[in-house]
């Protein structure tokens, strides 16, 4: 592939340039908990891992479909079999993403849920909650991400 066509091929398209600063490979530490398990801690990195013993936890993924009038669609897929569609807003000046699940499917116990990113002195910040059927939403993952060169 000559540069002019690689080029071309890698551009942003403009649907996804209010998002832009998310793009690259994002690295951190988070928490986790729920009111029916036991809290842990774990790092991020496409795939996750509880960082006191190594055990690999779940890897997800995803598309994103901004929208002009800022709201977005998000349609996620865990290993764990757990799919989530999303609808949410971002804000572009205030770099805030936040979702709420329209579909969890393939959960026999999830019922809900949101995630909220947000940019905070260039570390990408962002909460996870859950409801399940014996559970109202709660806070159930928050990491702090630091973007890689």
């Amino acid at each position: 592939m000559d540069k002019e066509k690689k080029e071309e091929s890698s551009a942003i398209h403009p649907a996804v340039a209010p998002l832009s600063y998310l793009l690259g490979t994002w690295k951190g530490e988070g928490e986790g908990g729920y009111p029916t398990i036991n809290s842990f801690r774990y790092a991020y990195s496409h795939k996750t891992w509880k960082l006191d013993s190594g055990q690999p936890m779940h890897s997800e993924s995803g598309y994103w479909r901004p929208k002009p009038d800022g709201s977005l669609e998000v349609v996620i897929a865990q290993s764990t079999g757990l799919a989530e569609v999303l609808k949410g807003t971002y804000s572009a000046e205030d770099n805030v993403i936040k979702l709420h699940s329209q579909v969890v499917a393939n959960a026999s116990k999830v019922r809900e849920i949101s995630r909220v990113y947000e940019m905070v002195n260039g570390d990408l910040h962002y909460v996870v909650q859950m409801a399940t059927n014996l559970t109202t939403l709660q806070p159930h993952l928050k990491a702090v991400l630091k973007k890689l060169p």
